[in-house]
């Protein structure tokens, strides 16, 4: 085993065959050949000395403690990424900088920030999104949008609004289960879940929701469980089985039909999304008037105006 650094290119051909599961994947983000992300991922198990992969079926996929190297690995490459977003925001002066928790990002902020832009004068906008905390040092011109306790970090921040979590799921899964609406039938029916990590324990899960329901003590075994919020509800998009959802990252799903809420019960999440930023980020105009907006956005879903920390 090598006890040195592995070289970079093998580790980014890790990182992405471990977020998108397939060499194909991590080929098409990189921009390589399928054979230059296998050779590489060889060049890495050769270097750390110990098996990363096992083969599931016809694909390979990821041992438990490559999981965990994994994961590791991902937040190394997060700060590399937050550092460039650092830099270029220092050249760019123009630009808006937003980073955030990326299902916060995609379900939620993606759908709406182009009324801002409009109204604004088509302001840039660069949207990074990664569960990695910026360095306070580095918001100096731009925002942050985070969860709960998280937030204290920083120097300034302000409750968006809290979020309600509710059963939810694709029109085919419920013609093939029309009886998922009864929570006591629903308990045996395909779950997906959401594990957002030990440090997040409060935040409800589906032995929360049946509890609430009055359910009793329900043994849940999901047939999916995923560390992102968005790909749960893709999963539960695509007719995998019934997710326990926030709603406003299911806003759009439902109004379109392409999700379906199962209850008119649900669960209030124990912390606040908030926006975050440092102490020179309101001295450009741009952002100013992005805080602005968005605050009178979520106003309604706060019920008042909260005041700046």
């Amino acid at each position: 085993m090598n006890t040195g650094l592995p070289p970079l290119r093998a580790l980014q051909a890790f990182e992405a065959f471990g977020r998108l599961g397939s060499v194909n994947g991590a080929a098409r983000a990189l921009g390589v050949t399928p054979g230059a992300i296998s050779q590489q991922l060889k060049l890495l198990e050769e270097h750390v000395g110990l098996p990363l992969f096992v083969k599931d079926g016809r694909r390979a996929v990821l041992t438990p403690a490559a999981r965990a190297y994994h994961d590791l690995v991902s937040q190394g490459f997060d700060r590399l990424l937050l550092a460039q977003d650092y830099i270029v925001s220092h050249r760019l002066n123009d630009e808006l900088t937003i980073s955030g928790l990326p299902t916060l990002l995609q379900k939620w902020l993606n759908p709406i920030v182009p009324a801002f832009q409009a109204a604004a004068g088509e302001i840039p906008i660069r949207i990074v999104a990664t569960h990695q905390e910026s360095d306070p040092r580095t918001l100096e011109q731009s925002f942050r949008l985070t969860y709960g306790k998280a937030a204290q970090r920083y120097a300034h921040s302000r409750v968006l609004f809290t979020d309600r979590c509710f059963p939810v799921c694709s029109p085919g899964f419920l013609e093939r289960h029309p009886e998922a609406r009864d929570p006591a039938v629903m308990a045996r029916l395909p779950l997906i879940d959401i594990d957002w990590g030990a440090a997040y324990a409060s935040v409800p899960r589906w032995g929360d929701w049946f509890a609430a329901e009055g359910i009793g003590a329900v043994p849940v075994r999901p047939v999916a469980v995923h560390s992102l919020s968005s790909l749960a509800i893709e999963a539960a998009a695509s007719g995998q089985g019934a997710v326990l959802a926030q709603a406003s990252f299911v806003a759009s799903d439902l109004q379109s039909g392409r999700l379906l809420r199962l209850s008119d019960h649900s669960l209030q999440m124990p912390e606040p999304y908030l926006i975050c930023w440092g102490p020179m980020t309101l001295g450009r105009t741009p952002a100013r008037e992005f805080l602005n907006w968005i605050m009178m956005e979520t106003k309604s879903l706060r019920g008042a105006t909260v005041k700046q920390d």
